[in-house]
């Protein structure tokens, strides 16, 4: 987003538009994942799945994952019908229970995804990698946004042949986002371990800044 503008002489300002990015390894990762059960009889489909998600959770706790990060973010029973020649017939029920984990420990992830579908796990639905402190990196992007809209306000002076004010008359701020990680995971394999790269993040601030000049 490059954006100039210059008002009239008796204003005698610079506008322009400043926008700052930079990479950031993320150190919280959030697994969506869990068990879908299928059958005729919805009290053996909740059982069986009741038993998948119970040992899902055991596993879990055996790799020193605090039962607190562990939380069920979705729970759903529905019933299945089929339609054959436009005819509706009720086939059994489907129920869903997916669990979300928390780790800080994001090189976990892997072993995390392999050690749930090893006890009952069929189901991955995503993984997010992100920053559990994420101000330091957002101030210090803001930073490099006001120092690019510097850079142009000066590139813009000396074209112009003014003198630029040594602080501007105002900043505003536009927007800060963090752009989290989306891991898709593939068909669940429970042969070989499912390697998982959290990669870098990305942090961007954009800011609106109004120069003075002479």
């Amino acid at each position: 987003m490059n954006k100039f503008s210059f008002r009239t002489p008796s204003s005698s300002v610079i506008e322009v538009l400043g926008e700052g990015a930079l990479q950031a390894p993320p150190d919280q990762a959030l697994i969506v994942l869990g068990a879908v059960s299928e059958g005729p009889v919805l009290q053996t489909v909740q059982s069986e799945n009741a038993g998948r998600v119970t040992n899902i959770i055991q596993a879990l706790q055996q790799l020193q994952i605090p039962q607190q990060k562990i939380q069920t973010s979705d729970y759903r029973i529905e019933a299945q019908y089929d339609y054959p020649e436009g005819q509706s017939v009720f086939r059994g029920y489907k129920m869903t229970h997916l669990l979300q984990i928390s780790t800080g420990k994001v090189e976990q992830t892997g072993a995390i995804v392999d050690t749930a579908v090893a006890h009952g796990a069929n189901i991955v639905t995503g993984i997010r990698f992100t920053l559990a402190h994420s101000e330091r990196y957002s101030n210090e992007a803001l930073s490099l946004a006001v120092r690019d809209a510097r850079r142009k306000a000066a590139a813009l002076a000396r074209a112009l042949g003014v003198s630029l004010a040594a602080v501007p008359g105002k900043v505003q701020e536009l927007s800060r986002s963090i752009e989290p990680l989306f891991y898709q995971a593939p068909m669940l394999a429970e042969s070989a371990a499912t390697p998982i790269q959290p990669g870098e993040l990305t942090v961007r601030a954009s800011v609106r800044v109004w120069y003075s000049f002479a």
